[in-house]
């Protein structure tokens, strides 16, 4: 349970991380593109993947080509989400997404729909509308943003989760996807931060390069941490899975609460716990 709890850290630091950049004078966008320079190399130093595998026949390319383009644009949204509903809804959102790829794995996949799993997604339903309901007060952003970053947030990392599915479905060793994904993604940020610098609304800093490096580590720690736990405890997915997704909504509302001081509604509240319930329920299903 050491790389779980490893990996519930390191998630959470991310959104601290995200949450700390405007105090520093952090450039958001630059600090993503520099953390899948550090994803990337970090990958190839640690996991060896082996690219020739990407050349075989049956690679899901528009997947990975997805996944490549998804995941620094939800990173953003997940900055975005941060800033305007605070760490504790965004890594509750954040968590939550695991509703779209359950969907997923019954209408796609063929998962069979137990009445656990369906408690625990209705549970997770409302646990959502807790969660992005505007409180009117506090660190929150009033407005849209306060709900929309959220929501982006679960349906950009839902649909990311069941591409990740279909490419392992295909049977594309992690190494080799993580490092094509990320290597994509990196093209794709820094493409974003070289139209930004063209239009003037943007200059690169060291600053934001360091903070890139931390990101970057956090980030690639995560998912390091996450896959060997599942390694460690290979007969117990569903406890992997569910103490992640717990301790990541557990220890996000702690340090929010606690460090960033975000005030939230009982509404809100009442989400979180309802978020917590729900994934419990789902693991148990």
């Amino acid at each position: 349970m050491i790389y779980v709890l490893l990996s519930v850290a390191c998630s959470v630091l991310v959104s601290v991380l995200l949450k700390l950049a405007r105090r520093f004078d952090v450039d958001v966008g630059q600090a993503i593109a520099w953390n899948y320079v550090v994803a990337a190399a970090l990958t190839a130093w640690l996991l060896q993947p082996s690219l020739a595998t990407l050349c075989a026949p049956g690679v899901p390319r528009l997947a990975l080509a997805a996944l490549g383009i998804l995941l620094p644009t939800i990173f953003l949204a997940l900055a975005a989400s941060v800033r305007h509903a605070g760490i504790v809804r965004s890594d509750a959102a954040q968590r939550l997404s695991l509703l779209l790829s359950l969907l997923a794995a019954f209408v796609l996949f063929g998962e069979r729909l137990t009445a656990f799993k369906a408690l625990g997604i209705a549970l997770g339903l409302l646990a959502l509308l807790g969660m992005v309901w505007r409180s009117g007060h506090g660190t929150v952003t009033r407005g849209t943003a306060g709900w929309l970053y959220p929501l982006a947030v679960f349906a950009g990392f839902g649909v990311i989760d069941i591409l990740f599915k279909r490419v392992a479905q295909a049977g594309v060793p992690l190494g080799a996807s993580l490092q094509a994904m990320f290597a994509l993604a990196l093209l794709v940020a820094f493409a974003l931060q070289l139209w930004r610098r063209a239009r003037g609304q943007a200059r690169f800093t060291a600053r934001s390069a360091l903070a890139g490096a931390l990101l970057g580590l956090a980030n690639f720690g995560n998912i390091l941490f996450y896959l060997r736990g599942h390694r460690a405890l290979p007969q117990h997915p569903a406890l992997v899975f569910a103490s992640m997704n717990l301790g990541v909504v557990a220890l996000g509302a702690l340090v929010g609460l606690l460090l960033f001081r975000e005030r939230l509604s009982r509404l809100n509240l009442a989400g979180v716990g309802l978020a917590l319930l729900a994934i419990g329920v789902i693991a148990h299903g």
